[in-house]
């Protein structure tokens, strides 16, 4: 069995909370051994207080300097094995400055950007399952399955405190929306998000926004606050990345565009409503939470591809400037009322 180990994901925020059941997985089968990351400088703010593994931060912008000051942190000795979860080219060339006398990447069909030259075995190929799941799979290799997806997503006390002073524990049910992707072509419209924020105050429900510091999400949330005709919290730009999941996980349901915030949500254990159009929920929409999605993905296929989306590759992004005007404020509504129905809200 390995005594050392090397995990290769350095972004996105999204794609690092999977890797978390994957290592819940590793120390429970290996609980002696040494566990390194190799992850970016959001992966590593986000997750830094995760115990029992030793970061070590990739920033892209380096290049290959920044390679190989990475190679003079890691320990002198080659790792049992390592696991390389990340296909991207840069990524790619960063593995190869990782010592190590197993180098587990992908299976043949997720493999891109010469993937195969920079590992010597695969996971098992497995078409049409979801992110998470292929990530898990990166156990199997070395003798066992992950059965069982636990986070433990560490959130520190300030964090919890600081969200916990944002507004009142009074009962009220909580919708959060986090209306922003950093891929602009998934993020829904403000009108629509006012439409249903306006839905869920009517019944009772506290609406709060959240998001980063970025213009475009300050844009999307004056316009929402804009639209909206019934009183909403906006903690837009007032958060950090360590106090975000603490934020999330004070909500009753999220609603977001596939986001690395629909991720964290999810890995803290809220419930979330995610607006699929460009992206399929099935590979990575909120893990727990596929019930509540709006899943326009098929029609997306079939507007702007021609074909629907089982003759697709697994995997295939329908990023279209229209693309989200598939998810109406109807479906929305209903995905929310499913939730309340389930839920008794």
């Amino acid at each position: 069995m390995p005594a050392s180990l090397c995990l290769l994901r350095l972004s996105a925020l999204g794609d690092v909370t999977h890797v978390l059941p994957l290592l819940h997985t590793l120390r429970t089968h290996l609980p002696q051994a040494r566990m390194h990351w190799i992850i970016d400088r959001a992966g590593y703010k986000l997750l830094e207080d995760v115990p029992g593994v030793e970061f070590h931060v990739y920033d892209k912008n380096t290049g290959l300097a920044g390679m190989r000051a990475l190679r003079r942190q890691l320990p002198g000795q080659p790792f049992d094995a390592l696991l390389q979860m990340q296909v991207a080219f840069r990524a790619n060339v960063l593995s190869a400055f990782v010592p190590a006398r197993r180098r587990i990447g992908y299976d043949r069909s997720r493999s891109k950007d010469l993937h195969g030259l920079f590992i010597n075995e695969r996971i098992p190929d497995r078409p049409g399952i979801h992110v998470l799941d292929a990530i898990g799979s990166f156990c199997e290799p070395l003798g066992f399955k992950q059965d069982r997806v636990v986070w433990d997503f560490p959130i520190s006390e300030p964090a919890h405190e600081w969200a916990s002073a944002q507004w009142p524990a009074d009962g009220t049910p909580v919708l959060m929306i986090s209306p922003c992707s950093s891929h602009v072509r998934r993020n829904w419209y403000a009108d629509r998000y006012a439409a249903l924020a306006d839905h869920a105050a009517e019944r009772g429900w506290r609406v709060v926004l959240c998001g980063g510091r970025s213009e475009l999400e300050r844009q999307t949330s004056d316009a929402i606050i804009a639209a909206m005709r019934q009183p909403v919290l906006d903690l837009v730009g007032k958060d950090t990345l360590k106090q975000l999941p603490a934020l999330l996980q004070r909500a009753d349901l999220l609603v977001s565009p596939d986001s690395g915030p629909m991720h964290i949500a999810n890995a803290v254990g809220t419930a979330v409503l995610g607006l699929h159009a460009a992206s399929n929920p099935l590979r990575s929409g909120p893990y727990s939470s596929v019930a509540y999605c709006v899943d326009r993905y098929d029609a997306a296929a079939r507007k702007f591809l021609g074909k629907p989306a089982s003759e697709l590759k697994w995997g295939s992004k329908i990023e279209f400037d229209e693309v989200m005007d598939l998810v109406t404020v109807n479906d929305a509504i209903a995905a929310f009322e499913r939730y309340r129905h389930d839920h008794g809200r």
